[in-house]
């Protein structure tokens, strides 16, 4: 049972009943018990504590851009690290960002600082600790090819610094996803470049993404994992699912690894879309494909 009073003595920042919809890139989710966009750790930690000592679920998210939230929405308290963390410094060629900093605004703080090496990784939705908790990657770039350390909360409620390699980082995962820590902050080691070629290295990458990806539509951006030996969405594609749909979810008519919300989509529309899509790909080539996409709340 939630006390809402004893929530907002924690913080000032919390919603009662709000619809996941509205904090999500698919567009789709009922409503949280509580949500609290944190604005420091201190805040984080005094929420945590709360839900422990009173047998209250919790789950921490970024910018939703990764998330497919059930239509009966979640029990218990959402903690956001978005917008209300997300200093960003530079010194020298390091970048120290708050977890809840944009992609898109690191690299742009990147670029303005003149450091390359962010640049594939710009066009990514969502922010940095989201990035950090699935090692985030684009055009061959992965986040554990810039992060020097990660700052994060552990279970004990201990606040920890680690170096990439102890954070065990691998394709689409990281430590963190082992559950019990919220990611804080991190630092970022990028080499000096040329503002120019930076720029247009960032232009390209995002024409690209804009050219080939529904970025005009809802979505949680790449639906699958890539499966060993193949690409998931040529897989979907020749299965001819491109423009397949289920109620209001579709897969994408400009790439077949997508799942899109055409409108009105709800969260089971997704779900049995994507089984659908799982299995027409395993009966005609074998292959079982894994779900990128988060499925979060109650079922």
């Amino acid at each position: 049972m939630i006390n809402k009073q004893e929530l907002l003595k924690i913080s000032e920042n919390v919603l009662f009943d709000e619809p996941m919809s509205a904090h999500t890139s698919f567009r789709i989710g009922g409503p949280a018990q509580a949500f609290l966009s944190a604005s420091s750790k201190e805040e984080i930690i005094g929420a945590i504590e709360y839900c422990r000592e009173n047998s209250v679920g919790y789950m921490i998210m970024g910018n939703g851009s990764n998330m497919l939230v059930s239509d009966k929405g979640i029990r218990g308290l959402v903690i956001q690290v978005g917008k209300n963390m997300s200093k960003c410094e530079i010194r020298g060629e390091r970048v120290y960002a708050e977890a809840g900093v944009l992609m898109s605004a690191l690299a742009s703080a990147a670029l303005k600082a003149e450091l390359s090496g962010f640049e594939a990784l710009s066009g990514i939705p969502g922010t940095v600790g989201g990035g950090i908790y699935m090692n985030a990657g684009a055009y061959g770039s992965e986040m554990k090819q810039v992060i020097e350390t990660v700052t994060y909360l552990n279970e004990a409620g201990d606040i920890i610094t680690s170096p990439a390699d102890k954070l065990d980082f691998g394709y689409r995962h990281s430590i963190f996803e082992e559950g019990g820590y919220v990611i804080l902050s991190c630092v970022i080691a990028l080499k000096k470049g040329k503002g120019r070629e930076i720029a247009a290295q960032m232009k390209e990458y995002n024409r690209r993404r804009s050219e080939k990806q529904p970025l005009s539509m809802p979505s949680a951006g790449s639906t699958f994992k890539r499966p060993e030996g193949y690409f998931a969405g040529k897989l979907i594609q020749d299965c001819g699912l491109m423009g397949f749909s289920v109620g209001g979810a579709q897969v994408s008519e400009k790439h077949a690894g997508f799942v899109v919300n055409r409108g009105g989509a709800t969260a089971l529309d997704v779900l049995t879309l994507i089984e659908h899509i799982q299995k027409t790909v395993y009966e005609k080539f074998g292959v079982r494909l894994e779900p990128e996409v988060r499925l979060i709340g109650e079922k």
